[in-house]
């Protein structure tokens, strides 16, 4: 919704301005579907020139969340803690139980309670990975950590491959604008021999080029660039609670403990109290 409201502000403030000011849409109106189509289908074509499929695909979902906002939600980070705590429990008590959950999740009664998360099948699969390592003696605590590191690292770096591929559009596209400036003033000079009215409308219409790859960039694509990469930055500190959940647990933490340290580290408009947490656990005690 902010970003909705952020394009109409952008609008409204920048052409009303001009418009209040005296000036006249029409030529820029009538220039605006030419110019739209040199810079906006240059700045398409250098954007699948210079990025892989998988990337692009990944971009183009990655607008969608920039109106969604960020995949997961205060009740998430809730649910998350929760499985967590089922998760240590069960593999600290019973660690031939736990393989029957870790090696089909998708089967498993514990993740089924929570089909969100079980979705986001490389989420599930890093769970499961670490926790098998866990139960096969892999017990430097100081080594799994570097792992999941390792691990959380690349998740968030493929995450922001969209990010990146926007801000590199945006840093493209005043360039552009100048491109198409640059044939609408040769367009220009080829008339030189017309009235002036006539010259002023033409060079007027070769600046919307200017324009439009400078608005493009700072009004929209490198904004959205910007609110996708912070959408995975703080997607990122979901994924990391599971770090802290299960290196705790490798320091013979009890598992409410494991829980707690984990909660503290989610952020703040995110992170569900104690009492949440509570509550949240002894419904599944209940439901057991």
């Amino acid at each position: 919704m902010s970003s909705i409201v952020g394009i109409i502000i952008t609008f409204v403030c920048v052409f009303g301005g001009y418009i209040l000011a005296g000036g006249k849409m029409g030529i820029i109106m009538h220039s605006l579907p030419f110019e739209m189509m040199m810079i906006g289908g240059a700045a398409i074509g250098a954007f699948a020139c210079g990025n892989d499929m998988h990337t692009i695909k990944h971009t183009f979902k990655d607008l969608g969340a920039v109106f969604k906002g960020a995949k997961w939600k205060k009740s998430d980070y809730n649910d998350l803690l929760c499985l967590m705590h089922e998760l240590v429990r069960i593999a600290k008590e019973s660690p031939v139980e736990i393989e029957s959950h870790i090696e089909a999740p998708e089967e498993s009664s514990l993740f089924q309670k929570y089909p969100k998360i079980l979705k986001d099948g490389p989420f599930v699969e890093l769970i499961c990975d670490t926790i098998r390592s866990m139960i096969m003696n892999f017990d430097d605590v100081y080594q799994v950590e570097e792992l999941l590191e390792k691990q959380l690292d690349t998740m968030v770096a493929e995450s922001l491959h969209g990010s990146h591929a926007l801000q590199n559009m945006a840093d493209a596209l005043p360039a552009l604008g100048i491109v198409a400036a640059v044939l609408g003033v040769i367009k220009t000079m080829a008339s030189i021999d017309k009235p002036p009215e006539v010259l002023g409308g033409m060079i007027g219409g070769a600046l919307v080029g200017t324009f439009l790859g400078v608005f493009l960039a700072y009004g929209l694509v490198g904004p959205m660039a910007n609110k996708v990469k912070s959408i995975r930055e703080e997607e990122h500190f979901f994924y990391s609670l599971i770090q802290g959940v299960l290196v705790s647990s490798l320091h013979n933490n009890p598992t409410n403990l494991c829980v707690e340290v984990a909660r503290r580290s989610a952020p703040k408009h995110n992170r569900p109290s104690f009492m949440d947490i509570e509550e949240s656990l002894k419904a599944l005690k209940q439901a057991a």
